[in-house]
């Protein structure tokens, strides 16, 4: 995974991307890397790189290879490689990473069980 918390988020870099004017329900699963921008609510499995950017609204339970959260999510987190918190980032909930990366003036709030890193089949 590419430190992405640094760079600027390239549309290009992502093979899906719910914009900002999407409220989505239900349960999002992917195997390619993928921008959320909108709102989802429900769950959300990913086989690679999922970026909730700063505009976007997440309430919901993630397992997925790597997360970058820019915005706001609320749900517990299960990450097989792992887990970045950027300045503008906000997460309420439980986090299991083998790696785990807080940028100064995010928020999270919930509790981190550090693992050894395995593959995202292991872990759920």
């Amino acid at each position: 995974m590419t430190d992405i918390h640094n760079d600027v988020v390239e549309d290009e870099d992502f093979d899906t991307i719910l914009s900002s004017d999407i409220d989505f329900s239900g349960t999002i699963n992917f195997e390619k890397p993928f921008l959320i921008r909108g709102r989802v609510s429900g769950k959300i499995a990913a086989k690679s790189l999922l970026v909730v950017d700063e505009t976007a609204v997440v309430d919901a339970d993630i397992n997925a290879a790597a997360v970058v959260i820019r915005g706001s999510v609320k749900g517990n987190i299960t990450v097989s490689e792992k887990l970045e918190i950027t300045t503008t980032g906000k997460l309420t909930g439980n986090v299991i990473t083998p790696e785990f990366l807080m940028e100064n003036g995010c928020i999270f709030n919930g509790r981190c069980t550090m693992t050894e890193r395995k593959t995202l089949e292991q872990m759920i």
